[in-house]
């Protein structure tokens, strides 16, 4: 049944309430957790016994784990509200409710989904997960429905480029996807074989804990070209060396003299692993010059 607006507020009314109540008691066991370490210099300082040291830090390390709980706690709850709050423009969109976005704005909505991607900070040993930075999709992944995703279209000339887009469903007896262009002054559909497309990371990789999850540099990829909703043929020059940095890459430009345009941000979003396309002249594996 589809998501009606007066059901999507009542969930993201609840899921707000439970977010402001684990704030509170992230600050509360912030605090504790301060004190906890102002406990154990002094201890130190004091030339306690090691047993009384011991017993410190051990209650230290229960507290900041309580503390690292209740902050993943709140980040599932943001997130619980970004996945209503897509249901629900997709259930609008489908019942014929379609908003008119200047380009302006949707580059902004591009920048900021990226963004607020959700950052996966692994625990000792855990692994990276699928689709976090540049770890791939496994290959029975279906993307969902409402996700945006790299799909390589048709262009002028019969020419293939890679776009930004949106599932709009996934045909499971032709094994294709439908997607719609999320450019508004384009919105084409195109049903398109699974492997014309490929899904975006769902996740940012926090280079501090998991900077393997990343492409290395000089990495050959496909990044989208900034204020374009397009993916074009990159080189990585520089990784992201915090959670809110981007990479910077060096797309492929063929009026410059080496071949490479200055370094430009992309973010970890809508950097992705690189596919030649049919000819040279297109998004994806042709130059930023020809675009």
């Amino acid at each position: 049944m589809p998501l009606t607006a007066e059901n999507a507020a009542l969930q993201i009314q609840d899921r707000l309430k439970d977010l402001q109540r684990l704030i509170h008691q992230i600050d509360e066991e912030r605090r504790r957790s301060e004190a906890n370490v102002n406990s154990i210099l002094r201890a130190q300082q004091s030339n306690f016994p090691p047993q009384k040291l011991k017993t410190l830090f051990k209650t230290g390390l229960q507290d900041a784990s309580h503390e690292e709980a209740t902050i993943r706690g709140a980040l599932e709850k943001i997130q619980e509200i970004r996945n209503i709050r897509n249901e629900r423009r997709v259930a609008a969109r489908n019942a014929g409710n379609k908003e008119a976005i200047r380009r302006g704005a949707l580059m902004k909505m591009v920048q900021i989904s990226a963004q607020t991607l959700p950052l996966f900070v692994s625990k000792p040993g855990e692994k990276v997960p699928p689709l976090c930075g540049a770890t791939p999709a496994e290959s029975n992944y279906i993307a969902k429905v409402g996700d945006n995703v790299a799909a390589l279209v048709k262009g002028v000339e019969d020419d293939e480029n890679w776009i930004l887009a949106e599932v709009v469903q996934f045909l499971h007896r032709q094994n294709k996807y439908d997607v719609i262009d999320i450019d508004e002054e384009q919105k084409d559909r195109h049903v398109l074989s699974k492997r014309k497309i490929i899904p975006l990371p769902l996740m940012r990789a926090n280079p501090e804990t998991d900077g393997h999850a990343l492409f290395p540099k000089d990495t050959v990829v496909m990044a989208l070209y900034p204020q374009t909703t397009c993916f074009y043929k990159a080189i990585i020059h520089r990784l992201p060396q915090t959670a809110t940095e981007d990479y910077l890459v060096l797309f492929e430009d063929s009026s410059c003299t080496n071949g490479y345009a200055d370094p430009l941000p992309v973010a970890q979003r809508y950097v992705i692993a690189y596919k030649p396309t049919k000819k040279s002249g297109g998004g994806g594996s042709g130059s930023v010059s020809s675009a």
